[in-house]
């Protein structure tokens, strides 16, 4: 039996966050994920991104999402409706 990893590596957080690699590594770069350099390789623990997502937001970034949502119920959500019904 295989033990369960406790990190990522990048091309695999990337399929995951449907992000390019590249992405990810600036990202890395920036500090906004923190990560681990063995080698020439980079690991993202999954305890740091648990973190990284548990940040709470904002009050400017509820604003911001409040609004997108607005704007996506008003523009699709006579189709979302008919979906959930699925």
């Amino acid at each position: 039996m295989k033990a369960e990893k406790n990190y990522y590596t990048v091309k695999e957080l990337a399929d995951i966050m449907g992000l390019s690699r590249i992405t990810i590594f600036k990202r890395i770069k920036a500090g906004k994920i923190k990560a681990e350099k063995i080698g020439r390789n980079y690991i993202i623990y999954k305890n740091d991104l648990k973190e990284m997502f548990s940040n709470n937001l904002t009050k400017d970034d509820k604003i911001i999402i409040k609004n997108a949502l607005k704007i996506v119920l008003n523009e699709y959500g006579d189709t979302i409706r008919m979906l959930g019904k699925e």
